[in-house]
């Protein structure tokens, strides 16, 4: 793994250093749009709508528009906030861990202690084992400013980003507001079905069956020669070629010896068209004249 940040957490006068790892990754099998009557790739241009010019990630600003006008802001502007400068993980507050609603997790982190002595990491790690007690932080990270929580997992510190209160929705759904009569009975014979199912939940027992049969759908279609050649039908990715298409010495010479030869061949066409349109008309000259 690569880290993504560095910074120290900070709680009172102590101060932990660590580097930032993402905890979790995707493994759903990429797909791409393509026409469906030649397989051809599907692009997305980001075109300037004043210029027309398609623009490089490398010259894309962020902007805020309030209706009649619109401020531009610049990654130096962006960097330039005081709370975007800051590396540090500041302890808010050490709360019990029972009291955090799931619901609030967005993003994971793991953890890694970041210097020659991992002591103060390890007394954080341990004190939060022994009080069963989550640390609430506050930091900025990748332009937000975060709250999140601060806990064990596995024998490592994990990083677990929360929602604002704000961005958590109110469930209002009328059916429930209705008084709904449930007997004894019903609840006894829906217990029983909820201990029918009872058991341990171990992830590792489950896996995405959607991925699975793409995968294998994918592999039959291989298997079958249910294929078009990559290279000549998608073309080189904009994502490796960083914003545009990259191309070889040799390619990229034999495109441009092809491109000339059309454009010698175009011209020749041109010429050989004016050339025979010349010698039509001196001919119906010719003729008017004798008639």
């Amino acid at each position: 793994m690569r880290s993504i940040w560095k910074g120290a957490i900070t709680f009172g006068l102590v101060n932990v250093p660590v580097k930032v790892y993402s905890a979790t990754e995707d493994h759903d099998v990429e797909l791409h749009q393509v026409h469906d009557a030649d397989g051809g790739r599907i692009r997305y241009q980001r075109r300037c709508e004043v210029c027309g010019k398609i623009v490089d990630y490398a010259h894309i600003d962020k902007a805020f528009t309030d209706g009649d006008k619109t401020v531009v802001i610049t990654d130096a502007d962006l960097k330039a906030l005081p709370e975007e400068r800051s590396r540090e993980i500041d302890v808010v507050e050490f709360v019990p861990s029972g009291q955090l609603d799931p619901i609030l997790f967005d993003r994971s982190y793991f953890l890694e202690p970041d210097g020659s002595s991992p002591k103060a990491y390890v007394l954080l790690l341990r004190t939060l084992e022994q009080t069963d007690r989550t640390a609430i932080v506050h930091f900025a990270l990748r332009q937000k400013t975060r709250l999140a929580a601060l806990r064990v997992r596995g024998g490592v510190l994990m990083l677990q980003t929360l929602l604002w209160d704000d961005e958590v929705r109110v469930a209002e759904f009328p059916a429930l507001e209705q008084t709904v009569k449930i007997s004894d009975r019903e609840l006894d014979l829906s217990a029983a079905l909820v201990d029918s199912f009872a058991d341990d939940f171990t992830p590792g027992n489950y896996t995405d069956e959607y991925q699975a049969q793409l995968r294998r759908l994918i592999e039959e279609k291989l298997a079958k020669g249910d294929a078009i050649d990559t290279e000549a039908t998608f073309g080189h990715s904009e994502e490796e070629a960083g914003g545009g298409e990259v191309l070889d010495l040799m390619e990229a010479l034999r495109r441009s010896v092809d491109r000339s030869r059309s454009g010698r061949d175009e011209a020749t066409a041109a010429t050989t068209t004016a050339e025979s349109a010349t010698r039509a008309t001196k001919k119906k000259s010719t003729a008017r004249k004798q008639a």
